[in-house]
């Protein structure tokens, strides 16, 4: 069973950075990607970035683009979510996922969260 741990959040300023972590044990040959998701309370899920074990391909949703990088480093089976020109509206509790072939996100970490002051 693929275990997922999440660290790196905080508080930050507007215009800030932050740097999240999740690390990955237990991946099986089922582990294609990694995704990372936020929510707000009162809210739904929303995607933010992936990227796949093998190649290294990435994918950001419109809140990520151009502002975050999704980096991994397979040797440490950790993803890392590179957050830069932080705004109060990035302030979510962040998720990482683990992603199937398939597309399913079937394991979860337990969140970090992430606080940005305006």
């Amino acid at each position: 069973q693929v275990q997922l741990v999440e660290s790196g959040g905080g508080l930050a300023q507007a215009w800030g950075s932050l740097r999240l972590s999740c690390v990955a044990s237990g991946r099986t040959d089922s582990s294609y990607s990694l995704a990372w998701f936020r929510q707000t309370p009162g809210r739904e899920r929303e995607f933010v970035a992936a990227i796949s074990w093998s190649g290294g391909h990435t994918y950001y949703g419109n809140s990520a683009k151009g502002r975050f990088a999704i980096s991994r480093d397979n040797a440490k089976n950790t993803v890392y979510l590179q957050m830069n020109s932080l705004k109060p509206e990035d302030t979510a509790v962040y998720y990482c996922a683990d992603q199937s072939v398939a597309g399913t996100n079937d394991y979860w970490g337990q969140g970090t969260q992430v606080t940005v002051s305006s």
